[in-house]
């Protein structure tokens, strides 16, 4: 049985397994090519989900020392979190040929849907009592 912790991992998974099969499903029915993505969607869903899950795993150490600055630690997160996200982009940014808008725009959506799954996760990891 998973701790009462670790059970948002376990949906951070589904959420991302659900939104990457919707995701995948909407390029396959509009018949777009990824084939000349700079990164597969495969690889951002799994980075995205991994830097997720390794910005959680780092609140729960940050609640069990100090529960006073969990909210602090994931601004600092969030904000490196972007930082990354801006310097991964920087290829796809510089490339001028015509599938560039669909890989913007697929990137932004893969970034601002696990930034909502972060802040879902830790609102209720706030609004637990220490």
């Amino acid at each position: 049985m998973l701790s009462k912790n670790y059970k948002p991992f376990f949906y951070l998974l589904c959420l991302a397994l659900g939104t990457y099969i919707i995701h995948k499903a909407v390029f396959l029915f509009s018949e777009i090519n990824t084939q000349h993505f700079h990164y597969s969607l495969e690889l951002l869903y799994l980075s995205f989900f991994a830097i997720s899950s390794l910005l959680y795993f780092i609140l729960l150490i940050v609640k069990k020392k100090n529960f006073e600055i969990v909210g602090m630690t994931f601004l600092f997160g969030t904000f490196t979190q972007m930082l990354l996200a801006y310097l991964v982009l920087q290829p796809i940014l510089k490339n001028q040929i015509g599938e560039t808008n669909v890989e913007k725009v697929s990137f932004f959506i893969t970034f601002v849907l696990f930034l909502l799954f972060q802040t879902l996760l830790t609102v209720r990891l706030l609004n637990e009592k220490p």
